[in-house]
């Protein structure tokens, strides 16, 4: 029993040492794993901050190679009286958040450098700083209170609608899957009523009338509605006021070089007042000055026609209103006021032309202006 009990004694001993050994073997792989570790973790933290230099390097110069292709700047000027007032509250929303972007990635990548993983060190737990939080609380606070208070200054003066003695023309803009009709008005400088309640009668809906205009009303006898791919013919210098609306979805009125922006909305009329500034013409011979717009407008034909001589304002739908939406784009002309007298007086009105004659009850006993009618038949 003796010999037995010594035997197993032996045995426990050769185990503890193999045991031994094998936890000495682990502790050396450990301390081994422990060094990869910490040169990995000074690789990735060196390379972060690389990338963090290389990524503010790419974000400067790509902003300053595409300067002259961003508005505000460059030739994208505002084009319009109150587009200044929004560009300098775009500016310096720029700056403000501009500042913060860079401070915020430095902090972000320096960080991931400094406090990595190093033997020896060990983090610090604070729940709490007054100080701290008062400063990236107050900060923030007056710097918003200020973007705000200049946000409220550019919407009173963008946003307020013409006076009674105002002069002003007012143009009504309806959007639907995927156009847009535009109505002007005539010689009476007035667009005519709309009454939707004419759903209701068959002649309207069946597509006689679909923007269902009024013509019992006499000042939509001269309206002229342009729709499918017309130009949109503005004069410089002129306050216009669009009437906005839509026949089935959200669209949205976007005239990007004026700075003019709103949803045409079903059933909930909106509006927008604006002053273009800048023909057409003129546009084109500020774009003349930059060698980037001075390139054919087909690289492959170096005959073919400077991009500058190609330019238009244009007109887009910035909702996302359907797989035709890209469709919605439409050119806008901004010419003198001569020139758009002109071209008005080219233009055929709608009721005349197109409804004048039909058996509509509304106008059994509506004629048009004696005046009027001399002048189509003058213009004929």
């Amino acid at each position: 029993m003796t010999y037995l009990v010594g035997f197993l004694i032996l045995i426990l001993l050769g185990v503890i040492v193999v045991q031994i050994g094998k936890v000495s073997e682990l502790a050396s792989e450990v301390r081994g794993i422990e060094e990869v570790e910490e040169q990995s973790n000074n690789r990735t933290g060196v390379y972060l901050v690389l990338f963090m230099i290389a990524f503010l390097a790419f974000c400067f110069v790509s902003a300053w190679y595409y300067r002259n292709d961003m508005l505000g700047y460059g030739p994208w000027e505002s084009s319009s009286a109150h587009g200044k007032d929004l560009d300098y509250l775009f500016n310096i929303t720029l700056v403000f958040t501009g500042i913060v972007f860079v401070v915020t990635q430095i902090l972000l990548f320096w960080y991931s450098y400094k406090y990595r993983r190093q033997p020896g060190k060990k983090a610090v737990f604070f729940a709490h700083d007054n100080k701290l939080e008062l400063i990236w609380t107050a900060i923030p606070a007056i710097v918003m209170a200020y973007l705000v208070a200049n946000g409220l200054v550019a919407w009173n003066k963008v946003m307020p609608d013409v006076g009674p003695e105002e002069e002003y023309l007012e143009i009504e803009a309806i959007g639907y899957q995927f156009a847009w009709d535009v109505r002007h008005p005539g010689y009476d400088g007035k667009l005519g009523t709309r009454d939707f309640n004419l759903t209701k009668d068959k002649d309207y809906s069946m597509g006689s009338n679909p923007l269902y205009i009024d013509w019992s009303d006499p000042k939509s006898h001269d309206d002229i509605v342009l729709s499918g791919s017309d130009e949109i013919v503005l004069p410089v210098d002129t306050t216009v006021r669009v009437r906005i609306t839509s026949k089935d979805v959200l669209h949205n009125f976007y005239l990007p070089h004026f700075r003019v922006k709103m949803d045409a909305v079903p059933g909930l009329p909106t509006y927008f007042i604006f002053e273009p500034t800048k023909t057409t013409a003129q546009m084109r011979q500020e774009l003349r000055a930059y060698p980037e717009w001075n390139e054919p407008v087909d690289p492959s034909d170096p005959e073919s026609p400077a991009r500058w001589e190609e330019f238009n304002y244009e007109l887009a739908c910035a909702e996302l209103c359907g797989k035709g939406h890209y469709s919605m784009r439409r050119i806008v002309k901004i010419v003198e006021k001569g020139e758009y007298d002109e071209w008005l007086a080219s233009k055929d009105a709608t009721y005349p032309t197109s409804v004048r004659g039909k058996d509509f009850d509304p106008l059994k006993d509506q004629e048009m202006p004696v005046e009027k009618a001399m002048t189509s038949e003058a213009a004929n």
